[in-house]
This record gives structure tokens, sequence and C-alpha cells, in this order.
């Protein structure tokens, strides 16, 4: 179980990466600064925060605490205006350091402690935890790609409206074990 879990654990953040690189690739640099007011984040801001958080819990997880001394997470919300390269160079420094780590991982890991401000977790805690945040974050970042772009804004997911065609397509075929983010991975050619 423990090598299914991490495969999927896997899947599902290289998935959700992607949903936000599908977002970046629609925008402007000024659209990846944008703060619609002072007290909302920019898409910049918000991968800088998962940049930070990324690096904070994923390094040296089982020797240090997830919440590194010298980790701001106040600066990370700091007005930021970003290139386009600075913005991919943060926003993959952090998903290279948490893809890595996973990659470390054997299922007896999974069982370990390891603490974030600490708190113990178990490694399938802390793994869970991220997938609820980190989503969370992507979530915010496409939401504000859909209002930038309005009509301009190309789907991620199943288009409005194209949910009986897909689900016909998807029930003509035969039945079949897979995980939900395979279809999209092949797609971007991961």
């Amino acid at each position: 179980m423990g090598t299914d879990y991490l495969e999927s654990a896997k899947k599902q953040f290289a998935y959700y990466k992607l949903l936000g690189e599908k977002t970046f690739d629609q925008l402007t640099v000024e659209q990846l600064n944008w703060q619609p007011d002072e007290q909302s984040n920019s898409i910049a801001m918000i991968v800088n925060h998962l940049a930070g958080n990324m690096l904070s819990r994923w390094t040296d997880i089982f020797n240090t605490d997830g919440e590194k001394p010298d980790r701001s997470r106040d600066a990370e919300f700091g007005t930021i205006n970003y290139s386009r390269e600075e913005l991919l160079n943060r926003w993959n420094a952090g998903w290279s350091c948490l893809l890595s780590t996973l990659d470390t991982l054997t299922p007896d890991d999974l069982d370990q402690i390891i603490y974030i401000r600490n708190m113990g977790h178990t490694v399938m805690e802390a793994i869970n935890r991220q997938l609820a945040h980190y989503p969370y974050h992507i979530g915010q970042i496409v939401f504000i790609g859909k209002i930038l772009l309005n009509n301009n804004w190309k789907s991620l997911s199943i288009p409005k409206g194209q949910s009986d065609s897909y689900n016909a397509d998807k029930f003509a075929e035969d039945k079949r074990r897979s995980h939900f983010t395979d279809e999209y991975i092949k797609k971007a050619g991961l």
C-alpha cells in the first residue's frame, strides 16, 4: 500500500503543478503580478509563498523542523514584481525540492515522525497536509487567471457545457484501473 500511496501523491502533486503552469502560460507578466487590492495576493505572491513553504517543509525532513529558522513566511506575501523567469525559477525551486524528497521516500518512511513547528506528524500526515495546502493555493492561482482572462480563458478541466459529452466518452471506454491525473499528465507530455 505504501508504494501505491507515494505514487498517487506524486501524481497528484504533479497534476497541481501542471494546473499552475497552464495558468501561467495564459497570462502576461503584468497579470502574474496583478493584485486586486492591498489585502489580496497576486499570483507572484502565492508562488513565492508556495516555494517558501515547499523549501522549508521538504528540505532535510528527518533531521530538521519543517519550519526552518531562515524562512520568513510574512515576507513571502510582500509586494513582488517578478519577471516570468524569476517567477518560474522560484516555482521550480519549490517543486523540485518537494518532488526530489518524495522520490527518496520508501513505504517504511511513511510512519516516521517529522516535525513542523514542533508538532509531530507522520510523513504520510505531512504529505496529506500539503496535498490540502498546495491545491488550495493552486486554486487561487487558477481563479485569478480566470478572472483576468474572462472569455479568453482556456479551461484546464472539463469546459462549461461539455460534461455530458465528456462523461459519454469516458463511459464508452472499458473499465480500467488508472489514476485520475494520468490523462492530464499524458496530454501535457510529462
